[in-house]
């Protein structure tokens, strides 16, 4: 594929190239441009509200002093509009016009990072129809709403600015939540141009897994392993759009700590996704033993886990409940606890009481795009349909979506099965689920601690894609991909 000017100064803007669109499918290369994607995006959302908008990318914090700085993430609001992650800029749209504001490179910064484009040549590139220095901002500031960006700084900037307070996106007033339940609107279904840059951190995702299990065998510590998986996404010019999970504590949800040694008998569970320079981004998890071989109560476990992740997937449609397809999933992992003899009792029972959530305490998984948790920075207004509330029960307070399903979504589903210690010995839940959990049974699968299986999938017309097939779950193919068979 020949690289146009602006694809040139994109990789420019991004330091340095991203996975190549040659790299991919044939039907997964964008047939417009940046700047007409990005023009089309700006005139839904003037559809949708009569007044200005004004969105800022942030800045680069820094640590203990002010040169040595973190990376940069811009804003995901702005980036959805701008494009690319322009570090302390802002834009204004109205009426599907895009006024962008960023100061010139200085001399300084082309001495300590090279040189950047001008002002007008990003202009160009995002299909900016006028570009200002950032000290004009306050000359085109009236009547505008915002969203606040992660950035303090920029928070102070934007509440003086506008007059109001900008300290939360969850709490917001006026014309900005309007803008925000606009921007939820035209967020929740991807266009041709994000599906195309999910694919691309999916297909490095799965790469950095395959990588993961081949790793594990020789691996005496899990950050050995993380390693392993995080150089292949690094070599890739992307980013992990989330702190890994790669872990033989599978049943510390989030567990960040990669200090562990792993041991044949073992089962390692990796939450790793990697994110395009563009911001787009991926999320999958797999379970796999150190050793290359599943026990029998590992295998156990694990099946039942794949027929909950199966069945949910086998669900998903336009117009079905997201709410349902985790209560499906429920049900078939209860299901299966009920047949090995871990769970005792009628499974809707079992279901309604939340004896699962003992084993499955979180939801079946959220949206995914310019976030791995995307929206999120709204609290559940993304999340949840407008009208709906958090269930306070047990087995539900953890749904992060709750809505109907619509062509252009991409949802998570992770279903999964951990023993932690915090719930199953909880005084409460332990004298609740007393007669219903075979205590003595359980501890036959002590070495199973937490076993999850994550794939990305794509809400279509008439059904779903799931994004992330080319990496198996099937735990034969799995054993034979950690021995390198």
């Amino acid at each position: 594929m020949m690289l146009t000017q602006s694809d040139r100064l994109t990789d420019t803007i991004l330091f340095g190239k991203s996975l190549r669109l040659s790299d991919l499918p044939e039907n997964t290369i964008p047939r417009t441009s940046l700047a007409d994607t990005l023009r089309k995006r700006r005139q839904r959302l003037a559809k949708l509200v009569n007044f200005p908008v004004m969105l800022w990318s942030g800045c680069r914090p820094s640590r203990n002093f002010p040169d040595n700085r973190f990376p940069f993430r811009a804003s995901s609001h702005f980036l959805y509009f701008a494009g690319l992650p322009l570090e302390n800029a802002a834009i204004r749209l109205e009426a599907g016009r895009l006024e962008l504001f960023m100061d010139e490179p200085s001399l300084d910064d082309a001495l300590w990072y090279g040189e950047k484009p001008t002002r007008d040549q990003v202009g160009q590139l995002i299909g900016a129809n006028v570009a200002y220095p950032m000290s004009d901002l306050w000359t085109r500031a009236y009547g505008c709403a915002t969203i606040p960006v992660q950035d303090v700084i920029v928070q102070q900037q934007q509440s003086n600015l506008f007059n109001r307070w900008l300290f939360s996106a969850k709490h917001l007033s006026w014309i900005d939540w309007e803008l925000a339940y606009a921007i939820v609107k035209l967020r929740l279904c991807h266009d041709e141009g994000a599906i195309a840059e999910i694919r691309k951190a999916i297909a490095i995702t799965i790469e950095a897994h395959k990588a993961g299990m081949s790793a594990s065998p020789g691996a005496k510590t899990e950050a050995e392993i993380r390693a392993a998986m995080e150089r292949v996404i690094m070599a890739n010019n992307m980013t992990t759009a989330y702190s890994s999970i790669v872990t033989v504590q599978g049943e510390v949800l989030h567990n960040e700590h990669y200090s562990n040694s792993v041991h044949h008998g073992e089962l390692l569970l990796a939450d790793v996704g990697a994110e395009t320079p563009m911001g787009w981004a991926s999320d999958v998890t797999r379970t796999w033993p150190v050793s290359g071989w599943f026990s029998p109560s590992q295998r156990q476990i694990y099946e039942v886990v794949l027929a909950a992740h199966d069945a949910a997937i086998a669900q998903i449609r336009p117009g079905v409940e997201y709410q349902d397809i985790h209560m499906t999933a429920a049900t078939v992992l209860t299901e299966g606890l009920v047949n090995l003899g871990i769970l005792k009792g009628d499974v809707e029972e079992l279901v309604e009481t939340d004896a699962h959530a003992m084993f499955f305490p979180h939801g079946i998984g959220h949206i995914l795009g310019l976030d791995v948790h995307d929206m999120e920075d709204l609290g559940d207004l993304a999340g949840y349909e407008m009208g709906r509330t958090r269930s306070d029960r047990f087995g539900l307070k953890y749904l992060r979506l709750d809505r109907p399903l619509k062509a252009g979504m991409i949802v998570t589903i992770e279903p999964g099965f951990y023993q932690v210690p915090a719930i199953l010995n909880y005084p409460d839940r332990r004298a609740k689920y007393q007669d219903v959990v075979n205590w003595e049974r359980l501890e036959q699968f002590s070495d199973v601690r937490g076993i999850r299986i994550e794939d990305d999938v794509l809400v279509t017309e008439s059904g779903c894609e799931v994004l992330t097939a080319a990496l198996p779950t099937d735990p034969s193919t799995i054993e034979r991909m950690v021995r390198g068979w």
